[in-house]
């Protein structure tokens, strides 16, 4: 190895409930440097989440993010001129990183009035494990193990 690995760099919680996760979460909800308007938006969705299930929408939240953590991907490898789909462990942090992807990404698709209430619904599906962004987790394992044939090919 030619160079020292790069430093994990200390990540800052949200303002309102001091959680590393959520601040993680309201960094990839923002847009064009929106800090405010995502963290306004992701505080109006626990509030509907507050409002619906009379639970803690913290812990919703985390349960939402935990429900949809992969814990096998495949990637492809390349050997002998042609291309494997190799199941591979996630590591911890690209897990929370797939998982807020997923979640946004299957919230933005959803078709309510706003982005809080869209939010909200997805969490809350995800929570219990229903949802797009649940199954989205499950076809991802369902690859790895289609493909675990492959498994050796592990670098």
């Amino acid at each position: 190895m030619r160079r020292k690995r790069a430093e994990k760099k200390q990540r800052n919680p949200d303002f309102k409930y001091n959680d590393i996760l959520v601040g993680r979460f309201i960094n990839s909800l923002m847009y064009d440097g929106k800090k405010t308007k995502a963290a306004h938006i992701l505080y109006d969705a626990f509030g509907i989440i507050e409002e619906k299930t009379k639970g803690n929408p913290l812990d919703i939240f985390r349960q939402a993010v935990n429900n949809t953590s992969p814990s096998v991907e495949v990637r492809s490898r390349r050997v002998g001129g042609s291309n494997y789909q190799v199941p591979v462990e996630v590591r911890p942090d690209r897990r929370t990183s797939l998982s807020i992807k997923w979640l946004l990404t299957y919230t933005r698709a959803r078709n309510e009035k706003s982005m809080a209430a869209r939010l909200a619904n997805e969490l809350m599906a995800a929570s219990v494990g229903e949802g797009s962004s649940v199954k989205k987790k499950e076809d991802v394992h369902r690859m790895a193990e289609a493909n675990k044939a492959f498994a050796h090919f592990k670098w």
